[in-house]
């Protein structure tokens, strides 16, 4: 691989971060092509910045499949939406374990004052039911902050 295909790779993830955030805040969802494009460009991304089939992938696997069951206990609980689960899932197949933590960190903290907006705003309007929170919004932010970070996709 060239020496800017991280640069590149990363540049279509941040596409694919804003244009998640931006389509759950007009629709409240994530559209499984965008979920599902994230996941697949891990790949690449791999291959990019050196990482060994063995361990290095394999644990990146492991981070992705472990994410992505950890978080369909907060969907099967109704605390999140299925796309936001995907993108979560898919963004743990880039990052190794301490930024994938830090940007767990991150979006609950972004999640909760976005709901919090959500539901000011919510009572505020007099609206009926539960508020709807576009949670992709908080998970692309908190990525994107990551993704600032110049040593993120440091590994070992």
């Amino acid at each position: 691989m060239g020496e800017y295909a991280p640069l590149v790779l990363v540049g279509i993830l941040l596409l694919f971060l804003v244009s998640a955030g931006i389509e759950d805040l007009q629709r409240r969802e994530i559209a499984n092509w965008k979920n599902g494009g994230v996941a697949l460009l891990a790949v690449p991304w791999w291959f990019a910045i050196g990482l060994d089939p063995w361990p290095d992938m394999a644990i990146q696997l492991a981070l992705g499949f472990g994410t992505l069951f950890l978080f369909w206990f907060a969907f099967h609980l109704g605390m999140m939406g299925g796309g936001d689960v995907k993108m979560i899932a898919a963004l743990a197949l880039w990052l190794p374990v301490g930024a994938l933590v830090w940007m767990l960190v991150l979006m609950s903290i972004f999640g909760g004052v976005l709901t919090l907006i959500m539901v000011i705003d919510h009572w505020r309007l007099k609206r009926e039911g539960r508020p709807e929170i576009p949670y992709g919004v908080a998970i692309a932010a908190a990525t994107l902050m990551i993704l600032s970070e110049p040593n993120f996709y440091h590994f070992g």
